[in-house]
């Protein structure tokens, strides 16, 4: 098996970061209702960094896995960096194609993440 699908197989079954932070900075929620996957992000910020991240959610294997993937890459990462992520960043976190059905699944986690993080106020842009 490819080892990308592995991975991904792998953060499905063994999320890492998912459940909750207490006293979150940023707490957002997306869901896709064409499929029915939910994500929950939850970030602690100081210092203009990332300093702790959460999620929460269902879903299928792909979306569930990126969660777990973004939660794991961005602590430690500064907010201005954060919010020049794209598509492309969460792409290369997966490892292998998305086919255009599968996309919003993959990138429903980056947009909770976006979302909360242009909620917040004063952040560098």
């Amino acid at each position: 098996m490819d080892p990308f699908r592995e991975a991904i197989i792998d953060h499905y079954n063994h999320p890492r970061r998912k459940g909750s932070l207490e006293d979150a900075d940023v707490h957002y929620h997306d869901a896709n209702p064409f499929c029915g996957d939910e994500v929950t992000i939850q970030l602690r910020i100081a210092d203009d960094m990332v300093v702790d991240a959460a999620f929460d959610g269902r879903g299928c294997a792909i979306s569930q896995a990126s969660a777990s993937m973004i939660m794991e890459e961005i602590v430690g990462m500064p907010v201005a960096e954060l919010k020049q992520w794209g598509k492309e960043d969460v792409l290369d976190l997966l490892g292998i194609e998305i086919g255009p059905v599968r996309l919003k699944c993959a990138l429903l986690p980056l947009k909770a993440l976006k979302a909360g993080l242009y909620g917040l106020t004063d952040w560098p842009d």
